[in-house]
């Protein structure tokens, strides 16, 4: 054969098929950048190309194992397979995950990521692959969009970790994380007094709770009356409720470690904390604080019909029970608590998750202008 002829061989056709002495010889480079030949030598170039061919079509579909395999390959291990072990085994910081977050994966893994990855081997998952899933991801759910990326790229990163695949195809900047779909307008404190005023009186500390003190709803409805330390003005945050599909839980403790906090309640709540204790607080040490009509854990369903029916009297149709919260960190801010003290205040770990809480009232860049000038002495004051 003259020399060049293999090269014409492979002009717009996957691999090569050289002619020699005895036959032809079928070569391929595979998807790991490796050369590779048939087994044997083929009577005819239509045999080389019908077996080129086929491991074509192999890589294709992500169904390629190299030459040096058994004949007999174990199944490919799938992207699901990988998830469906990954998910209860996953630790964070030595503990399993909390159930709540537990079935948000689930959910993410079952609607969001595996009907575009699962059958894919996952050591073939390409950053191409990641990107054409991630563009057929709904736009109009940014959140959902982003958590689904960030769990993706977990996994993924443990798989590689695992040695299950090469590299973690995961790189596309920003994709993780998404705006805020709800643009929070922290109360002011006459629409928090009408809301307040306008609850049923047994709920009515959860709202100050949650604006002054700016506790989570979970964390209200799981405190309990030894929590609240009366003499010292504090409140123990040792648990969180959450709601899952097996019902309440309580064991898993706060949202974070920082969730763990004692929290200073304001002087002037003091007297609706001694009332409430004494009209709808059972005298147990562990009687909650916001049982449900029937006892038990109060369901945030037979809280907030109530509630929406409070804001909007208070002229706040779109405050969420937890951007009270925002309005608890503006109050704190205004009266010069740092970010560390708003980090502990809060139970939140990261500087990050605090400052999401933090939000200029309206008219305080005026005031703090009118401080500014008390910095300086007046034009012809006299001097010292």
């Amino acid at each position: 054969m003259t020399r060049g002829a293999g090269r014409a061989n492979r002009v717009g056709a996957f691999g090569s098929v050289d002619k020699l002495a005895t036959g032809y010889r079928a070569r391929y480079f595979g998807p790991d950048g490796r050369r590779y030949k048939a087994p044997t030598l083929f009577r005819t170039k239509q045999d080389a190309r019908a077996w080129l061919s086929l491991r074509h079509a192999e890589i294709v579909r992500k169904a390629w194992e190299p030459p040096e395999a058994t004949s007999a390959p174990a199944p490919k291990l799938t992207f699901k397979t990988y998830s469906d072990t990954w998910l209860p085994a996953r630790k964070v910081k030595g503990r399993p995950l909390k159930d709540r977050t537990a079935e948000h994966y689930r959910y993410l893994l079952d609607e969001h990521i595996l009907p575009g990855l699962g059958t894919l081997p996952i050591g073939s998952i390409t950053r191409d692959d990641v990107n054409n899933w991630y563009d057929k991801l709904s736009a109009d759910t940014p959140t959902a969009r982003a958590h689904s990326y960030g769990l993706l790229k977990t996994i993924m990163g443990s798989a590689v970790a695992d040695g299950k695949a090469p590299f973690n195809p995961c790189v596309l900047k920003g994709a993780g994380s998404a705006k805020r779909a709800h643009k929070v307008k922290p109360a002011t404190l006459p629409e928090l007094e009408v809301l307040t005023a306008t609850l049923p009186e047994r709920f009515r500390l959860m709202a100050l709770l949650g604006a002054w003190c700016a506790m989570r709803y979970g964390e209200l409805t799981e405190l309990r009356r030894c929590d609240v330390d009366v003499s010292d003005r504090t409140i123990r945050i040792r648990r969180g409720v959450v709601r899952t599909r097996k019902g309440f839980n309580s064991d898993g403790g706060p949202k974070s470690d920082a969730g763990i906090r004692d929290v200073a309640v304001p002087p002037h709540l003091m007297t609706a904390i001694e009332q409430h204790l004494a009209k709808h607080v059972g005298p147990q040490p562990d009687a909650l604080l916001f049982p449900a009509a029937s006892g038990g854990h109060l369901a945030s369903a037979a809280f907030y019909r109530h509630y929406y029916k409070a804001r909007d009297l208070a002229g706040r149709p779109d405050l969420r029970f937890h951007d009270l919260r925002h309005t608890g960190a503006v109050l704190a801010a205004q009266k010069g608590a740092t970010l560390a003290e708003l980090m502990a205040r809060l139970g939140h770990s990261t500087p990050a998750a605090a400052m999401r809480y933090q939000h200029a009232a309206a008219g305080r860049d005026r005031q703090i202008a009118e401080l500014l000038s008390t910095l300086v002495k007046p034009v012809g004051a006299p001097t010292e």
